[in-house]
């Protein structure tokens, strides 16, 4: 998919749950491959749709009216045959904000659960 042929299309939504529907969608509407989303301040999200031209400008045609129909629509873009440098500038900062949300997680103590805990008890 990452050919001269492909397009990245992206819909930007206010809220998540716009996103999700947006983002189904354009799925379903076409032979498309919702790469990844990001999210911004706000509640402001991202979904990245990448296939060939008409599919992806279908798509987002789909996922822009869903999202118009669950929630608020903020913006969209069909980019047919982005420069190859824009798709791994996109790639790379979705690595960095997932190497972020990794270590969060594994920094975060872990807890016990009281209800597995055995406790002993003496008999006097």
């Amino acid at each position: 998919m990452l050919e001269n042929g492909y397009a990245l299309g992206m819909i930007e939504t206010l809220g998540f749950p716009a996103l999700v529907a947006a983002t189904d969608a354009a799925a379903k509407a076409a032979d498309v491959r919702c790469v990844t989303y990001q999210g911004a301040d706000a509640g402001i999200v991202t979904i990245y749709i990448v296939g060939d031209v008409a599919s992806v400008t279908a798509a987002v045609s789909v996922g822009e009216a869903e999202a118009r129909r669950v929630g608020r629509l903020l913006y969209s873009r069909v980019i047919p045959r982005p420069e190859r440098s824009v798709m791994q500038m996109i790639l790379q900062q979705l690595e960095k904000e997932k190497g972020k949300q990794t270590a969060k997680a594994a920094s975060k103590p872990k807890t016990s659960n009281p209800a597995t805990t055995t406790q002993t008890s003496k008999e006097e």
